[in-house]
């Protein structure tokens, strides 16, 4: 279902319709949204990016570094066949250098701890790192309690770090 480092399912609702209509429109519509979204050129370890679906509706949140990746994003779910609207509440994160300071000091506390190198590697690590004005979100998937534990120890060690959120989930069975 969901890899390391996909973008999250929020929901997924299914019509009222038929098992065959279920089967053949709804399952493969939140498959290419996640696909596409994968697809991002500029989606990385410091974005997190969201979806649900409802019928034929998609409703993006999350935030982002970058403007490109939020229009990026948007583009490529407007194109899927069988998307009848998009709706865009994807968060563009303010340019701070203290926040760019505080992610660089993140990912270095984190991913260079013990078995927590792993989640950065890949071309979407399933750990990220948001940081909204000093304020710090862990988002993504690990293995067991103990990882998410570490990162959340890892990025509330930073200076400069008003809080440390913690929404890391822990995989039902990893695909590493």
């Amino acid at each position: 279902m969901l890899g390391f480092g996909a973008p999250r399912v929020l929901a997924a609702a299914q019509p009222a319709a038929t098992e065959s209509t279920r089967v053949s429109t709804q399952k493969p519509l939140a498959e290419q949204v996640g696909h596409q979204l994968a697809l991002v050129p500029w989606y990385g370890v410091f974005d997190d990016l969201a979806y649900s679906v409802n019928g034929t509706q998609v409703t993006l949140t999350g935030a982002v570094v970058n403007p490109a990746t939020k229009s990026d994003a948007a583009g490529r779910v407007k194109n899927i066949k069988g998307v009848t609207s998009v709706i865009d509440n994807i968060k563009v994160l303010p340019p701070s250098s203290m926040d760019f300071q505080i992610r660089r000091a993140e990912y270095r506390s984190i991913f260079s701890f013990g078995d927590l190198y792993r989640y950065s590697m890949g071309a979407i690590p399933s750990i990220h790192i948001i940081v909204d004005t000093g304020h710090v979100t862990l988002v993504g998937y690990v293995s067991n309690q103990a990882d998410r534990q570490m990162a959340y120890m890892r990025a509330n060690a930073v200076p400069g770090v008003f809080s440390v959120t913690n929404d890391l989930q822990i995989a039902s069975s990893p695909s590493m």
